[in-house]
């Protein structure tokens, strides 16, 4: 009966039931059929899950990525991305990574990164002779770094699961993003060299400064976050809260392309966004307390540990584990369900669990790209209409270069650590 209910969930996912779904089924099954349990305990659990202070921060920032998206800001960030490296060779795709990595600030999802950029970007990509599929596959790979840059709702949920310091999170997350952004960089430099796709126009110290200053409210979005956490000011929900009331006025007051009229329809799709996320955490909420309950957990680490005790081995299967599983649930619902199975053995290792956090995250971000369900695969086609398998095609170059990092992050954890560790 212990791995039961991991089997019925894979057999529910295998055959295309939705993930939140497939969750509480599975749950509720061995509820029923094994612990004769009643089962408005599934809706008590989920309520128990989500009812955490915590996790107020996820439809603040949902608002505050939106706020700044109908605001005008992704249009700035773009702008300045295009300043600083629009001239490089393979100057568009250049500007997608960069402008990712901003834009990966403000939105805390992958998914949203990837749609801002992509109806911004693809379409101009295409005028300059790039073809559709790299410009796709592009915008798919920028799209990964959403959840990794602070701010970061697969952190937040693993910080409240885990019980870390959503503040060291945020932190340790800045250094891995930017490596993930600079390696996207690197590649896209290396395969515009070879199609030929030049810079648009010359460097200009003076574009950088103005767009820079034009840019700079938007900008300030992670400074204010990240600060306000460190300096006492306020709470990581708190400063969700901030970020969202920041983005409104900044939209309204300040760029003033933010209309009243528009606001019903943001907060509404703010709180479907939020609705969706806070379903699936609930059902996997009750997938692993039931996981706790039935000591699967336990037993899962007496089998590896009886193994073998080497933290080498132990993160190898820990990153094949979560590709895999980014490519087919939500990263949410994913750090959810295998946190209380992993850390406990991570621990036990002497792995830090602001590492284990960070590092969890990295690996659902690379598994949006993964073939074959990877999550901003679907995105991408979805703006440009491009087969999925063509996608996952230009992809590859990008997946691959985002793996070689992930080994790095996990050989040298220090590189996730180090400001952290500083900021203590």
């Amino acid at each position: 009966m212990d791995f039961l209910i991991i089997g019925l969930f894979m057999l529910l996912a295998l055959l295309g039931v939705p993930v939140a779904y497939a969750l509480c089924l599975s749950s509720s099954f061995i509820l029923f059929s094994h612990l004769h349990v009643p089962q408005v305990m599934v809706s008590q659990i989920m309520y128990t899950g989500i009812d955490s202070f915590s996790f107020l921060a996820v439809p603040f920032f949902m608002l505050a990525g939106n706020f700044m998206s109908a605001g005008g800001v992704t249009k700035r960030l773009v702008n300045f991305a295009q300043a600083l490296v629009g001239s490089f060779t393979g100057g568009l795709a250049q500007v997608v990574c960069v402008a990712g990595m901003f834009f990966a600030a403000i939105s805390g999802s992958s998914a949203a990164t990837t749609a801002a950029i992509g109806t911004t970007m693809i379409a101009e990509m295409e005028k300059k002779g790039y073809s559709r599929e790299f410009a796709t596959g592009v915008v798919a790979s920028a799209g990964t770094v959403g959840i990794v840059i602070p701010p970061s709702i697969t952190m937040v949920v693993y910080g409240v699961v885990a019980g870390v310091s959503i503040g060291d999170l945020f932190v340790g997350g800045f250094a891995p993003g930017i490596l993930m952004g600079v390696s996207m960089m690197f590649v896209s430099w290396l395969i515009s060299r070879k199609k030929g796709w030049v810079g648009e126009g010359k460097f200009s110290f003076k574009a950088v400064v103005v767009s820079f200053f034009d840019s700079f409210f938007a900008l300030m979005t992670p400074v204010i976050i990240i600060g306000g956490i460190y300096s006492g000011i306020f709470t990581p929900t708190e400063a969700a809260a901030v970020a969202a009331v920041y983005g409104l006025v900044v939209g309204i007051f300040v760029y003033k392309e933010l209309k009243l009229k528009d606001l019903p329809n943001i907060i509404y799709k703010a709180g479907i966004s939020t609705t969706i996320i806070m379903f699936i955490v609930g059902a996997a909420n009750v997938f692993g307390w039931l996981i706790t309950n039935m000591q699967v957990a336990q037993k899962v680490a007496q089998v590896f540990l009886g193994f073998s005790d080497s933290r080498i081995v132990f993160m190898l299967v820990l990153n094949v584990l979560l590709l895999i599983a980014g490519t087919m649930v939500n990263a949410s619902s994913a750090i959810v369900i295998l946190t209380p199975i992993l850390l406990p053995i991570a621990i036990k290792l002497g792995i830090d669990p602001v590492f284990f956090g960070v590092l969890a995250t990295v690996n659902l971000a690379i598994g949006c790209i993964t073939p074959p369900v990877g999550l901003d695969l679907f995105v991408a086609s979805a703006i440009t209409k491009v087969p999925v398998e063509k996608v996952v095609k230009a992809v590859m170059p990008f997946l691959g270069i985002l793996l070689v990092d992930l080994v790095i992050l996990s050989v040298f954890p220090q590189i996730i650590l180090f400001l952290p560790n500083l900021l203590k």
